[in-house]
């Protein structure tokens, strides 16, 4: 149990940093790091990919919590736009959740996996993001749309959704750092719909004890405690880091990631 909990620590240490440093990614490392890791510890391997992205979904709620709190203090969050997309993001990850409950785990992985080379593609061509040319808080029905959508496939994933949130507000005239605080914040609301749909909606008896449907606590609890403490660090860093390097290093560990899946 000890090693267990170690390791679920450093998990959420990795994970953290990661979100310190781009705001994105460690969901994806955090789903692919324990689909390997649950089945040596009693987790059915037939669940453990829903149980990976179940737990990570639930780690969110808190790691997104203190980086929107941080970016509230700030100044960074626009909460009318928070306000217009919750209502679709709160549908959309009660849904998505609902509709990974009934794919098969070998599906699930190859959704994970193609995931992690889309955005890695994307991070190895893109280049440092301009700034907006506005800071209004985008509203409307489009937003609540537009968290549907970012709220369904960051529940069928195992991501906080910065990698849909922050793209989208900077193109509609954010400024980067307004549009990762206003994503983190909305992070809050996918891990909560989401992880709710997978403690809710999973058969009975989906995993053995210390579980919550399909979320096993000792790493959800163990992941969100470490990841808030580390991602200070991540942020520390990428203040010193060139962000074009930054971006090209992380998308080679996202595919590494993908791939680790595809081995599964």
């Amino acid at each position: 149990m000890l090693t267990m909990l170690l390791f679920f620590l450093v998990l959420g240490a990795l994970a953290g940093v990661l979100a310190g440093l781009l705001g994105i990614g460690g969901g994806l490392v955090l789903v692919a790091a324990l689909a390997w890791f649950l089945p040596l510890h009693g987790v059915p391997r037939e669940a453990a990919m829903h149980a990976a992205l179940a737990s990570s979904m639930a780690s969110i709620i808190l790691t997104a919590g203190s980086s929107a709190w941080a970016h509230h203090r700030r100044g960074s969050v626009l909460w009318p736009t928070v306000g217009w997309m919750v209502p679709g993001i709160l549908i959309g990850g009660w849904l998505g959740s609902r509709f990974a409950i009934g794919l098969d785990g070998g599906v699930l992985k190859w959704c994970v996996a193609g995931y992690c080379f889309l955005v890695g593609t994307q991070m190895a061509l893109s280049g440092t993001r301009t700034a907006g040319g506005r800071d209004s808080a985008p509203r409307g029905a489009p937003m609540v749309a537009a968290g549907g959508g970012i709220g369904a496939v960051s529940a069928v994933v195992g991501i906080g959704g910065g990698s849909m949130t922050v793209p989208l507000l900077v193109w509609l005239g954010m400024t980067p750092v307004r549009a990762v605080g206003t994503s983190s914040a909305c992070g809050v609301f996918i891990g909560l719909s989401a992880a709710a749909g997978y403690a809710l909606q999973a058969p009975a008896g989906a995993l053995p004890a210390h579980a919550v449907g399909y979320v096993y606590l000792p790493a959800a609890i163990g992941v969100a405690v470490a990841s808030v403490f580390a991602a200070p660090w991540g942020t520390r860093l990428a203040h010193a880091i060139s962000g074009v390097a930054l971006k090209r290093v992380f998308a080679g560990f996202l595919f590494a990631v993908g791939l680790s899946l595809v081995l599964w």
